[in-house]
């Protein structure tokens, strides 16, 4: 177990060293941010005094070892528009993104879950078409198309929930179930098939034999079989959940690190870019961390290899 943990530990650090290495190559291949921070009319003087003072005549290495090192220690610089640290930046709006990403999973859990089980118990029925017609629909569309026509139905049209902010339940629900609505199509699609794969098993039979209730037989013996690819799926999708705020967080005027990011990759703020893609980059792979962690619990062939 000590091994494992260790081989996870380090897989987890080279993946964000290599997040950190893209993002400053990236950023500082966008473009020079001097000409956006200094007013046009600036000489060539100013111009050059501004750039040795922000470090960005040194060579790139250069400048990344510098970033990496005041990056241990949680300095990722000062903000080149806001003139505010750039880690607390990106904390400041975390909670906001973080809130909208576990809204949307939660959302998709609720439903998808449910209706795939249902689905899976009452193959070919009408349930079933219209549970799977429904997820290839909600496959079919984009994140920020549900986002938009559910502002023009339940707010424009109905004026049952508000079109944009952050504070109350109400207004989580549209970029929550926008955010969703791709991850619920697919984890109810994948948790059909999963329980298809297990529900004629062998134990199955042998538990439907000794005469188990049939609620029983499907929560505890087929389910938990069925979730390990769930689990797989679900740990992989965090990531896309939290690229996927960007787009939902513009269109509802969410005020979260993706927009912060979006923001500050249009003014080339080089350290809020990469202290946010840095910190989100550390939740996806803590979240893939967890989900390697569940596998040995919900399969015991995993643990004991």
């Amino acid at each position: 177990m000590r091994r494992y943990l260790l081989t996870s530990v380090v897989h987890a650090v080279s993946v964000t060293l290599g997040v950190s290495i893209l993002s400053f190559v990236f950023m500082h291949l966008s473009g020079d941010p001097v000409m956006l921070m200094l007013p046009p009319d600036a000489t060539d003087k100013q111009i050059e005094e501004f750039r040795e003072r922000m470090g960005f005549n040194d060579p790139i290495p250069l400048q990344y070892f510098r970033f990496l090192s005041s990056a241990v220690r949680g300095d990722f610089g000062t903000s080149l528009r806001h003139q505010q640290p750039a880690m607390g930046l990106v904390l400041e709006r975390l909670p906001a993104t973080l809130e909208l990403a576990v809204a949307g999973m939660g959302l998709a859990l609720l439903v998808a879950v449910p209706f795939g089980i249902l689905s899976a118990t009452r193959r070919g029925s009408v349930v079933d078409y219209l549970g799977m017609g429904g997820a290839l629909l909600g496959l079919s569309m984009p994140n920020f198309w549900v986002g938009i026509i559910g502002i023009l139905i339940f707010s424009v049209k109905l004026h049952l929930l508000p079109t944009a902010g952050r504070g109350t339940w109400a207004q989580l629900v549209l970029p929550g179930l926008a955010l969703g609505s791709y991850l619920m199509a697919l984890l109810a699609r994948l948790t059909r098939s999963g329980m298809l794969e297990v529900i004629d098993q062998d134990y199955v039979r042998t538990a439907r034999a000794k005469g188990l209730p049939e609620r029983l037989i499907i929560w505890r013996h087929a389910l938990m079989n069925a979730l390990i690819p769930l689990v797989t799926v679900v740990g992989l999708q965090m990531g896309e959940l939290l690229g996927g705020t960007v787009v939902i967080e513009t269109v509802f005027a969410w005020p979260g690190v993706g927009r912060l990011i979006l923001q500050a990759v249009f003014q080339r703020d080089y350290p809020v870019v990469q202290a946010a893609v840095l910190i989100l980059a550390m939740i996806f792979v803590v979240a893939n961390l967890l989900v390697d962690t569940a596998y040995r619990y919900l399969d015991p062939r995993i643990r004991h290899a």
